[in-house]
């Protein structure tokens, strides 16, 4: 969980909209727990469990990114790189 995406992503869900980098499993999960702005959704439930697969090592680190964007897209975040 710890190692570094290829491809960060990079959307606004800082204070006051502020842009953050995401760039690892682990970022990506504090991010779903800490920072959303929604609590309920499927893409949010799925994100969160593949994160926890990648920590189990059953799933990729890519697995994990491709479910981060999908749960900002369900939750209407800007998604900027």
């Amino acid at each position: 969980m710890h190692k570094t995406w290829t491809q960060p992503v990079t959307l606004a869900i800082g204070d006051d909209g502020a842009d953050v980098t995401i760039d690892s499993t682990m970022a990506a999960c504090w991010a779903l727990i800490e920072d959303w702005p929604t609590e309920d959704g499927a893409a949010l439930d799925k994100a969160l469990l593949v994160c926890a697969a990648v920590d189990a090592g059953k799933k990729t680190d890519e697995d994990a990114r491709k479910a981060f964007i999908a749960a900002a897209i369900e939750a209407g975040i800007k998604i900027k790189g």
